[in-house]
């Protein structure tokens, strides 16, 4: 494997010392680069072990300034906000910053399928993953699931990658190119980084078509408003699929997913077409049924024979943290949700839930500037009350209260959950949905996920 950017006296400094800047750093060290790894935090004791290993170079709780000024290239972990200090000392000088994914993606020459979207992503990524791997494809996972893609270009190659990426990853991708692009939706969601201008984070999100060629394709969902207006300001040489649950009668030459009037989706691609009734989908819920459509049309554009497709489409088993069923306790479902850490998230949450005004809700956390008005209607209509959970609960009280029946201001999951079990009833859901981050109270959303999980299996039957 050769440097592209250099040779020996090439100096990448990594930003960031989780899954995917120790990736970068194994795959910058097996290229003969000068290495040398910073985070101002503290890194996880596993990397730290890697990192030994490996004779990696790298400091952890602060960043040295003249260790990582010198550098050729800066690789930065998606979650360092531009505005960080040290980056706008590299700013100033002048340093070029990629991502880990544009820094994987110049050593190879594999096929790429990257996702991205406010909602779904998660879940389309490991569905396409799990289509692909179940063909006998040679598949890796990567972006935010998965394993690093810097760490399996330099010793885990594969001859296709499914990339989950986040708009944070986005911002500093340039020559990157995907041969498949999903974009899945786009709704307000981490505003607080993009100057709370939603122009700003709708830009972040396409640059997943950057560089692509009348080679490569766009998967997109036709009715999101946002896609849709921003596909009449710009210009893109892939070809354009789009996936729609309203059915129509396709034109002649049209690529895309459709829902048909028996309630069959329907794949419509230049190879031809194929089939699937919805009810046959092992995920349910509108929501499921776009990221099935999308996964299904990346499939087919791979050329996966369509029994693999139609069968993978019917045994996926989900993803941990979003709409998963919990227990049954005392009559009432419980749902973990932690995963829907914006507003839009949770609107898909409540539309599978019952308009019988039988669901308990647990909101709360860290706000991105969120605004609640989305969900106002579906609220009224479903749920019962309202269990507030954060260090900080006065938006949502002062947005929700009078709106519900009952309303409660919580510090805490065990809290939250003593309340909701005091206020379910038997033929109920508690629908752990927060539509915020959970950096308040836990240190990710699976944490936030997890504790409910226990506390809630922890619950007395009688």
């Amino acid at each position: 494997m050769q440097s592209e950017i250099g040779n020996k006296k090439t100096r990448l400094v990594i930003l960031g010392g989780g899954e995917s800047g120790v990736g970068a750093a194994i795959l910058a060290k097996d290229l003969g680069m000068d290495v040398f790894l910073s985070d101002y935090g503290n890194i996880p004791e596993k990397y730290v072990k890697i990192l030994d290993n490996e004779n990696i170079a790298f400091e952890q709780g602060g960043h040295t300034p003249e260790l990582i000024l010198n550098a050729t290239e800066i690789v930065k972990s998606p979650g360092i906000p531009p505005t960080a200090p040290i980056m706008q000392s590299i700013y100033n000088k002048g340093i070029p910053v990629i991502s880990e994914i544009e820094f994987a993606g110049r050593y190879t020459d594999s096929k790429m399928v990257c996702i991205t979207g406010s909602n779904g992503k998660t879940t389309t990524t490991m569905l396409t993953y799990h289509i692909l791997h179940k063909a006998g494809i040679d598949v890796g996972l990567a972006g935010n699931v998965g394993r690093s893609l810097a760490l399996q270009v330099a010793r885990e190659p594969h001859k296709v990658y499914v990339i989950e990426l986040s708009s944070f990853q986005l911002e500093n991708m340039y020559q990157f190119k995907a041969n498949i692009a999903v974009i899945l939706n786009i709704t307000p969601d981490h505003l607080d980084r993009y100057d709370y201008k939603m122009q700003n984070y709708v830009n972040a999100k396409f640059r997943i078509i950057r560089n692509q060629t009348t080679a490569d394709a766009l998967i997109y969902w036709k009715d999101d408003p946002v896609i849709s207006e921003q596909l009449h300001h710009i210009h893109t040489d892939a070809r354009m699929l789009p996936f729609t649950d309203n059915s129509f009668e396709p034109f002649p030459g049209f690529e895309g997913a459709y829902l048909d009037t028996f309630g069959k989706i329907v794949f419509d691609t230049r190879k031809g077409e194929m089939e699937i009734p919805t009810q046959e989908l092992s995920l349910k819920g509108k929501h499921n049924l776009y990221n099935s459509m999308a996964a299904g049309l990346s499939a087919c554009l791979l050329n996966i024979r369509r029994e693999d497709i139609r069968r993978a489409l019917e045994d996926f088993e989900g993803v941990e943290h979003r709409l998963e069923y919990t227990a049954t306790k005392h009559g009432a479902v419980y749902i973990n949700d932690s995963k829907a850490t914006n507003v839009n998230s949770c609107w898909y949450a409540l539309e599978s839930m019952p308009d019988t005004k039988s669901t308990v809700l647990i909101l709360g956390g860290k706000d991105k500037g969120n605004d609640y008005t989305e969900i106002e209607s579906l609220v009224s209509r479903k749920v019962k009350a309202i269990v507030c959970m954060g260090k900080d609960n006065s938006k949502l009280l002062d947005f929700f209260t009078g709106k519900v029946p009952r309303i409660f201001n919580t510090h805490s999951m065990q809290e939250a959950v003593d309340k909701c079990v005091e206020t379910a009833r038997k033929g109920d859901t508690v629908l752990l949905s927060p539509c915020c981050a959970s950096f308040d109270l836990f240190s990710s959303y699976e944490d936030r996920g997890r504790q409910f999980k226990d506390t809630v299996n922890a619950i007395k039957d009688n």
